[in-house]
């Protein structure tokens, strides 16, 4: 019996869940959304969110005047990312948007095509403000009809 056991272990060793882990969360933040297996998706969920709750204190701490809970949040970003300019993306462009937002800054949809090697569910992952505009620019001029 599973009792107290938490999580999926996605057929990976411990170490190669927590790099799957860090890499798609870092993945999500660079592109906004990303799609990936179900599974994959509604396990990533709260460590991305947790995340962004961790940045929007640190802005929080930031704007009281509290330095050091400020950096102490920004150090745990990049501890948790491996990745610095990331880091600072989050804290400084995604984390503002989600101020007022008291949770729930992710969004999984079932994707209706299973994937084609396996027919594993496939899902979108994406953050909640997410603009589709800014991931793909619409073209400006109007399309020419033939005669």
């Amino acid at each position: 019996m599973r009792h107290l056991k938490r999580g999926r272990k996605l057929g990976r060793t411990s170490s190669h869940r927590t790099a799957l882990k860090r890499n798609m969360v870092n993945a999500l933040f660079t592109h906004g959304r990303i799609v990936t297996t179900l599974a994959k998706a509604k396990e990533m969920r709260p460590h991305a969110e947790k995340l962004i709750t961790l940045a929007k204190k640190g802005m929080a701490a930031k704007a009281r005047g509290e330095d050091a809970a400020h950096l102490h949040c920004y150090r745990r970003a990049i501890s948790a990312m491996q990745d610095k300019a990331l880091a600072k993306k989050l804290f400084e462009e995604i984390a503002p948007g989600y101020r007022d937002r008291p949770g729930g800054y992710t969004r999984v949809l079932r994707d209706a095509r299973n994937r084609l090697g396996d027919n594993a569910p496939r899902a979108i992952f994406e953050l909640v403000e997410f603009a589709a505009a800014e991931a793909a620019p619409e073209t400006k001029g109007k399309k020419k009809k033939k005669k």
